[in-house]
């Protein structure tokens, strides 16, 4: 480990960061069994800060078999009430361990310090605790029905809820402890046994994290994690026939595979993928509210998100003021490492992203683009990439087209007489996943909502996320949703029952 003096961190990470990483399976620690490993570093230093076990087929075997036998076994005879004290203490141990996982948050993925506080200290327990109110809820219904002409007095018909096995969870580098958390609570709730394949770059808090499950009271077994890189260890996860279902998180591209790799058993699969968020602005917006929101939508976790507000659509009138807002604010972050509270906008995760990034910049201003502001890594350690806006851009640019997965800004105008333009130009990519539009005039905002093809869209603010509102894409931004009771639908099977007497 390698870290910059200037890192100052607490005794339980540096405890935690010095250990020799393996995976969880079966309540312990092992090694891979071939003695590979890979490291881990710090994108806002560059610097390693771990070395991993890097797993395969015979570690994900091995965990999807210790997973059957605990779901058949002793997580089988949990009560609803149990799992429902797990999830609520397992929130109270993320509290608890707060310090340590922001450090680890940060370290992992370079998130500002005041984000990872935020993520680790209110979005992660309360979401727990919303699951935790879940499992008494899990509830089938009597039918009036009438099987085989039975009579009523001669029959009872009811379905039965029941958790649908061994999940296969593969989550991303871009918000590492949230998006564990999503597919965690979720499976634990309903009564499912997880076998969870971190993202290669941004491992830490989900090791911490099922170390946690296990002293909140789940078993041995229910909760494993197996390290390791997508193509060897994730596709060996998504191919295995003794997983019922995969929960994936990440591009639509790697979604493709797992579709195809699920087909072995037909297993259930979720996904969320890619997003390339429009932000329509009509004239008559709150300006006040208008640029900040613009800013934080696509420039929150440096554009390293899927629901980013990456394509502004702003009436051609209020542009100038618009894009000039946006760039004073894009200029006034202060790039550094999150540890340090100066600092409120991190790395990009790698220096192979940072290259992907400058790429579609390039790419736009060769098309045609203006390069308002940002447009370059500044001169620093660690893998920065400045904000940046590009205006004049059209559809078909390539910038605007693809998802970047980084903090760059396509801008466009329309007038009073392109509504329906607009809306066209906001559903032109393969994506559907968020967006949002700002206006004081709700008549509009809801004529304009109706007409976005995305799975959620919000109006004068981006990215409405809360537990209880489902979350997930349209067209190829995914399949399924994630977030409130409509996450615990892809954990569970129903089982229709008659008695006849």
């Amino acid at each position: 480990m390698s870290l910059p003096p200037s890192y100052s961190l607490s005794r339980p990470t540096l405890d935690f960061l010095a250990r020799r990483h393996g995976h969880f399976i079966g309540g312990r620690w092992v090694p891979s069994a071939s003695g590979e490993t890979f490291r881990i570093h710090d994108p806002a230093s560059g610097a390693e800060i771990g070395e991993v076990a890097a797993g395969g087929e015979p570690e994900i075997d091995a965990a999807v078999r210790t997973a059957r036998a605990a779901f058949e076994g002793p997580w089988s005879s949990y009560t609803s009430h149990r799992r429902g004290e797990i999830l609520w203490k397992l929130a109270d141990l993320i509290q608890q361990n707060f310090q340590q996982l922001v450090e680890l948050e940060v370290l992992d993925n370079g998130l500002p310090l005041p984000l990872a506080q935020y993520v680790c200290g209110m979005v992660v327990p309360e979401f727990f605790r919303y699951y935790a109110g879940w499992p008494t809820k899990i509830e089938g219904a009597t039918l009036p029905a009438a099987p085989g002409g039975k009579l009523p007095g001669q029959h009872l018909s009811f379905t039965l809820r029941e958790p649908l096995g061994v999940v296969g969870a593969i989550t991303p580098w871009n918000a590492p402890l949230p998006i564990t958390m999503l597919k965690v609570a979720p499976a634990l709730a309903t009564g499912c046994t997880m076998v969870l394949k971190p993202a290669e770059l941004t491992p830490l808090t989900a090791m911490r994290l099922v170390e946690l499950c296990q002293e909140a009271g789940v078993p041995d077994g229910v909760m494993n994690l197996v390290n390791g890189y997508g193509a060897t260890a994730g596709a060996a996860l998504a191919a295995h026939p003794g997983v019922d279902k995969i929960a994936f998180t990440g591009s639509t591209a790697v979604g493709r595979q797992i579709v195809k790799a699920a087909a072995g058993n037909l297993k259930k699969v979720t996904l969320e993928l890619g997003g390339k968020s429009p932000v329509v602005v009509f004239d008559d917006a709150d300006l006040a509210q208008v640029i900040p929101g613009i800013a934080r939508a696509c420039f929150f976790l440096q554009g390293q998100n899927c629901m980013a507000g990456t394509r502004l659509f702003v009436h051609e009138r209020i542009h100038d003021q618009v894009v000039e807002g946006v760039a004073a604010v894009a200029k006034a972050f202060k790039p550094g490492p999150g540890l340090d509270p100066a600092h409120d906008f991190g790395p990009l995760i790698s220096e192979k992203q940072r290259e992907r990034v400058a790429g579609f910049v390039a790419a736009g201003v060769a098309e045609g683009a203006e390069l308002v502001c940002g447009g370059k890594a500044p001169s620093r350690a660690g893998w920065f990439y400045e904000a940046t806006v590009l205006t004049r851009t059209h559809d078909a640019m390539t910038p605007v087209a693809n998802e970047i997965f980084g903090p760059v800004l396509c801008v466009q105008t329309f007038g009073d007489d392109d509504f329906d333009k607009v809306a066209r130009s906001a559903n032109s990519t393969i994506y559907g996943l968020s967006g949002s539009v700002w206006t004081r005039d709700l008549s509009k905002a809801i004529r304009m909502v109706g007409k976005i093809d995305s799975g959620q869209v919000a109006v004068n603010m981006h990215a409405a996320l809360d537990p209880m509102m489902p979350f997930g894409g349209n067209k190829q931004s995914g399949w399924g949703r994630e977030f409130g009771k409509e996450a615990l639908d892809s954990y569970l099977k129903t089982k229709a029952v008659t008695l006849t007497w």
